[in-house]
Formats: structure tokens, sequence, C-alpha cells
């Protein structure tokens, strides 16, 4: 187990967790309908899926075993394949081909108990026109489960994942672990939305790999779960990639959101862009810890970090720290982190136009996040985020306690 001396589980509460108590989810016998999985997602999931309308694919899983698959048909005739893989075996090479090396003691009972790996194969050239869902549903208590996605986008080609990680109100352990290859000059985004019951352990991790002249945006919302980690790394591996990241988060009770990020530069000319943004209300804490590392040889870098939280009472505490690692010269690196209450002359400002206390601080905390929703491609999953801030914020008195 790692221990919160380690300086990549800082300030985390790793010690309070006790894996033990968790059992490995047993592999459904019968397969699983994903019909009822829809049914059974909260509200704000559901609407959501029903505003994206038709994706280009559909994939489910429960408890960590996969339901059924579906894939536009006109998008089976451009050979895309979502397709599930039982298990690691020797000599594989899809699971871990981006993630390998990752020294993380969670990742690898990922490889170890995982039912069903979900592979999504996009050829080169071919641009998916509706998203690519998928939902990973929680309602086993007492179990650990263990989510795993591949997502390989050939040279040119295009597409969006929309994935959820959702829960019934069940004590869980879930490790849910991303792979995104991105070949050369491709286009991929990833949306994640974490929307996890109270009593959820989560320790997420995500991988990318960037090659020449290709594009990630990956945006992680994170809502839920008693203890959430998501750590993100993404390699800029060939000349003129592109990674932006983006997060928006909200805690309120007891809940911590953790976040840390590696965006490392190994080719010319590369960008990254990261922008997380978090809101915490009752006793709530956030982590957020990030490292740019610009490697030799990838002159002509240009990489940005920037980390921001609102604080919204007195028992809410967040942790901001960003660094940079710069082995080159001739780069453009920056990072920034804030850490405050809401905005005195903000709200001054409405109140005196006759804008009610509460409405005022509720205006400005959507408004706080709109420069991260703004640049999501998918606008179910915009309104899906903005609802759950507002739902979030409806629950907090203008003060930032429980009840107003």
């Amino acid at each position: 187990m790692p221990t919160d001396a380690e300086e990549i589980w800082r300030y985390s509460r790793i010690g309070d967790c006790t894996i033990d108590a968790f059992v490995p989810a047993v592999p459904a016998t019968d397969p699983v309908d994903a019909g009822e999985v829809a049914g059974s997602l909260p509200a704000p999931v559901a609407q959501m899926l029903r505003a994206i309308g038709a994706p280009s694919a559909f994939a489910v899983t429960r408890n960590g075993s996969l339901g059924g698959i579906e894939v536009a048909p006109e998008l089976v005739h451009d050979g895309v394949s979502v397709a599930g893989v039982a298990s690691r075996s020797p000599g594989d090479n899809v699971l871990g081909s981006v993630a390998r090396g990752a020294t993380d003691l969670f990742v690898e009972l990922n490889d170890g108990f995982l039912h069903d790996a979900l592979v999504v194969d996009i050829p080169p050239k071919v641009r998916c026109a509706a998203p690519i869902v998928i939902v990973h549903w929680v309602d086993a208590d007492g179990a650990a489960v263990f989510p795993r996605t591949v997502v390989r986008a050939g040279a040119g080609a295009e597409a969006v994942v929309v994935e959820v990680v959702a829960s019934d109100d069940v004590t869980a352990l879930v490790v849910p672990v991303v792979e995104l290859d991105i070949a050369d000059d491709a286009r991929v985004g990833h949306l994640g939305i974490q929307h996890l019951g109270r009593q959820v352990w989560q320790l997420g991790y995500q991988a990318s790999r960037i090659a020449a002249g290709a594009e990630l945006l990956s945006f992680t919302g994170a809502f839920g779960g008693f203890y959430a980690r998501q750590r993100i790394d993404s390699v800029l591996a060939g000349e003129r990639g592109v990674s932006n990241l983006l997060a928006a988060s909200f805690g309120d009770d007891d809940q911590m959101l953790d976040f840390r990020t590696f965006q490392r530069h190994d080719a010319v000319r590369t960008t990254s862009d990261l922008l997380f943004k978090g809101a915490l209300a009752g006793h709530a804490r956030s982590v957020y810890s990030g490292l740019i590392r610009i490697s030799p040889g990838a002159r002509r870098s240009d990489a940005l970090q920037t980390n921001r939280n609102l604080v919204l009472s007195e028992g809410a505490h967040a942790d901001s720290v960003p660094n940079l690692d710069i082995q080159e010269n001739d780069v453009r690196c920056s990072h920034a982190s804030a850490v405050g209450p809401v905005d005195e002359d903000q709200r001054y400002y409405l109140e005196s136009r006759g804008v009610p206390p509460a409405e005022a601080e509720r205006l400005i905390v959507l408004g706080f996040f709109s420069e991260v929703l703004d640049r999501l491609p998918v606008p179910a999953v915009r309104d899906l985020a903005i609802g759950q801030v507002a739902a979030k914020f409806a629950g907090t008195s203008v003060e930032g306690q429980p009840g107003g």
C-alpha cells in the first residue's frame, strides 16, 4: 500500500483506505442487461444520455462485467470496433501499452482483477460524428470493481468518448483505468463523468500518448464519492502534439476530491494546457498536485498549468501544488494556482443591482466554472456538469454550510 509519506500521495486519505474490507466483484454469470443498467442510472446521468441521442457506439459494464455493445452500422462498415478483452494475457500488446510502467498498486490491482476490458479501435481517417458512450455501473455492496478502457485512434481519426462511472448507494472500491493511444494527426476527446455514491472510494488512472500532430481534449467531472482520486498522465510523444486537460469538481460535506497530473513533453513544438477548477463547501477537501516535465530535446514546447479553487465555507480546505521540471532551453512554461472565497467585489456588484445574496453567489459559482465547461464539445455533458454544480450549490447556504 502507498502512504501519504510519498509525494504523489501527499495530503491524501490513503491511510484510511482498508482495501481488504472489499471483495473483488464476481464476474456475471448471465449477460449484463444494458437496458436494466440504463434504467438504474441516476437521473442526471440518464438525462445526459437521452440528450446525447444516438451515439456512434454504446457499451455498458455492471460491476466490471461487460454488457451488450452496439456500434452504428455505418461505423461498423468503416471498421470501428468496440470489443471486450477478458484479461491481460502473456504477450498482450493492448492492455498496458500506454499505462505501462505505472508504479501504482491500484493499476496493478486493475490488471489482476479486471473481468472485461473494453477496447475501442478507430481506424485511420475515420470520423465518428456522434460520441462513443461507455457507462460503468456499480451496485454491488462491498465490492471492488476494476473497469478498464483502451481507446486507440488511428492516424487522422476523430472521435469523442463520453465515459461515465456511476454507482448506486453502496459501499465500494472502484478503480477505473483508461488508456488513450492517439496516432499522428488524430483528434480525440475523452469526457469522463464521475457520479459515485457517498460511500465509494475511487482510485482512478488515465494515461494518454499523443503522437505527432495529434490532439487530445480530456475532461474530468468529479462530483461524487467519499474519496475520489484521479491521476492523469499525458505524454506528448510526437512533434506538434497537443494535450488539453480540463476538470471541474464540487465537493461538499466530508468528501475529498484528489487530482494528480503529469504533463510530459518528449518532442519538439508540443503544447499542453491544463485548467482544473473546483469548489468546496461544508467540510470537504480537495488536493491538486501537478508536474510539467520538459524532457531533453523537447525544444519550443509550450506548457500551461492552472488550478483554481473556490472555498465556500470555513470548514472546507484545498491544497494546490503545481510544479515544473524543465530540462531544455527555448521553451515556455507557466503555472498558477489560487485558493480563496467568492470575490466580495463581484458579490457586491450583483447585490447592488438588486440580485439577492444567494442568487448572486450562485451566479458567481456558475460563472467560475464556465471557463472550463464552455470548452466541452458535447453540449449534453456540459449541461450535466452545470446541473451538478447547481445542485451541489443548492444544498449550501450563502455562508457555505449545508441547508440553505
